[in-house]
């Protein structure tokens, strides 16, 4: 047991800043020591901060304010040479920033009526195949995808169709984006649905409901045959999706993990390994989860149909950083176990998972 536990991955708090402001979003700057924070100021207007790593401390490079408070933000869709950032906001605005010169928006558009909650990119810094691409789902009930080059209107619009309710989307992801023409977006709803939309066809490719508001959904990676699919939820549950086979009634086949009694708010997978995955919960803790394949990833049904079968699901580690829901999480692509979590506390911080490679 005790050299087992030597060998568990650990997270280890590396640097740490407290903000003066509601964080709501954080990611690295690809190739580079640095992150982006962004969120909400006391006078409802927004921030944008950029912090170097400098050894164990977060020097703030830059401090940049918007008219709105600023949700959400990626770097998905931009190329490695410009590194341009996305970013939706309160006022339903997506803006993509040339961090050099971020006075006016290299790209701006009005895309909803309400609150951008989140928001993806495909495409760019050299991963994947196809056009850039930029998804954002809202609290007015549509999903819409942007191409960057393209002025003022989405390339593919998912609403809520003639007398159905709209619901609010909580959460967006890109998936399956392994060559030129294919490409799917992945919508997670506050009544639990999720609902996937394959950009090829232009329509709904499957749909389901997990029971409750669907926090965070991420494929294990983009650039790939679409294979694995977690979805988090307000009541302590994730759920994985085996993304390899689609039986023709029964879907995808997924298992599903209590982790805890909150929320759970986020879920990344680690670049480097697409088979680890990082959760981050309300009560203030990340767990961190390996998946297990089965023997054999699918099976014949008693109509000779195919239907997936799920593996299973391991808690590697787990650790408790704050009193406050850890609303945001992100790995960074180029340091393997780097990774950087923002609180409502108020706090960002920047932690270091080792032994990933033992795992």
């Amino acid at each position: 047991e005790m050299a087992a536990g030597l060998e568990r991955p650990q997270v280890v708090s590396h640097a740490q800043q407290a903000l003066n402001y509601t964080l709501f979003d954080c990611k690295w700057v690809p190739r580079s020591a640095r992150l982006l924070c962004l969120g909400s100021a006391a006078r409802g207007s927004g921030l944008l901060q950029l912090y170097e790593l400098r050894g164990g401390r977060l020097a703030l490079l830059r401090e940049i304010e918007k008219a709105k408070p600023l949700k959400c933000g990626t770097f998905g869709a931009t190329s490695l040479q410009q590194r341009y950032f996305a970013t939706g906001d309160f006022g339903g605005n997506l803006n993509i920033w040339n961090l050099e010169a971020p006075e006016i928006p290299v790209y701006s558009v009005k895309g909803h009526k309400e609150i951008i909650n989140s928001i993806d990119g495909v495409g760019g810094l050299g991963i994947g195949e196809g056009a850039p691409e930029i998804v954002t789902g809202s609290r007015d009930g549509t999903v819409k995808v942007w191409d960057p080059r393209q002025k003022d209107m989405p390339v593919a619009n998912m609403e809520p169709v003639q007398g159905e309710s709209k619901r609010d989307c909580w959460t967006v992801a890109f998936g399956n984006a392994y060559n030129q023409e294919e490409r799917v977006v992945c919508a997670g709803y506050d009544n639990g649905d999720i609902k996937l939309f394959d950009l090829k066809t232009m329509a709904l490719r499957w749909e389901t409901n997990i029971k409750n508001g669907v926090c965070s959904v991420e494929f294990d990676r983009k650039d790939v045959n679409m294979n694995k699919l977690v979805a988090t939820s307000l009541e302590g549950k994730f759920h994985v999706f085996d993304m390899r086979t689609q039986h023709p009634t029964k879907g995808f086949a997924s298992v599903s993990e209590k982790a805890q009694k909150s929320t759970i708010w986020q879920v990344r997978h680690l670049p480097q390994n697409r088979d680890i995955f990082m959760t981050s919960g309300g009560a203030g803790n990340l767990h961190l989860w390996k998946y297990e394949y089965p023997a054999q990833r699918s099976k014949k049904d008693s109509e000779g149909a195919e239907m997936g079968v799920t593996g299973s699901v391991s808690l590697l580690q787990n650790v408790t950083l704050s009193t406050q829901p850890i609303s945001s999480l992100d790995w960074s692509p180029d340091k393997k176990g780097l990774c950087v979590c923002g609180a409502f506390d108020q706090t960002v911080r920047v932690l270091i998972v080792t032994k990933l490679n033992k795992v």
